[in-house]
């Protein structure tokens, strides 16, 4: 039986409609995608949201809501598991997250930065993961009644 991977990711927008992206690179793989990541075991989901932005941004959230999850299969970009994945939508003021956003991508060293990009010229071909994309296109949606070019 295939193994189910649980991730969890934010969508964090802020009030100049600018959301975070994560850029990321591991195992040799460059890809940016929201920030987020694996729900360990033994752990629910909000749990893992907070801990994953605890230890990735240093930030602690006082309110987050679910926005999406997928309902079909998802085969994992790193391995054979199947990938089901839920996201929550947070607003935060620009000012709570300094971000140092002087970086050129791709890089290549194994390490994760972040920044912020306006919603209005985000494209789904800027994030790596299809789910990503596909959430992408529902926030747009939702926010500006049309998905992504």
């Amino acid at each position: 039986m295939a193994r189910f991977n649980l991730r969890v990711y934010a969508l964090i927008i802020n009030e100049f409609d600018e959301i975070l992206l994560s850029d990321e690179c591991r195992f040799g793989q460059f890809f940016s995608k929201f920030p987020g990541g694996g729900v360990e075991a033994n752990e629910g989901i909000q749990a893992a949201l907070h801990r994953e932005l605890k230890e990735e941004l240093n930030l602690e959230v006082p309110h987050a809501e679910f926005f999406y999850v997928n309902d079909f299969h998802q085969a994992s970009a790193f391995d054979n598991s199947s990938l089901v994945a839920f996201y929550y939508l947070i607003q935060l003021p620009k000012s709570t997250l300094l971000l140092n956003n002087n970086y050129t991508i791709p890089f290549s060293e194994e390490t994760e930065k972040q920044r912020w990009v306006p919603l209005n010229i985000l494209h789904k071909e800027h994030l790596t993961f299809p789910i990503d994309r596909l959430v992408l296109e529902k926030l747009l949606k939702l926010k500006f009644g049309h998905t992504a070019p």
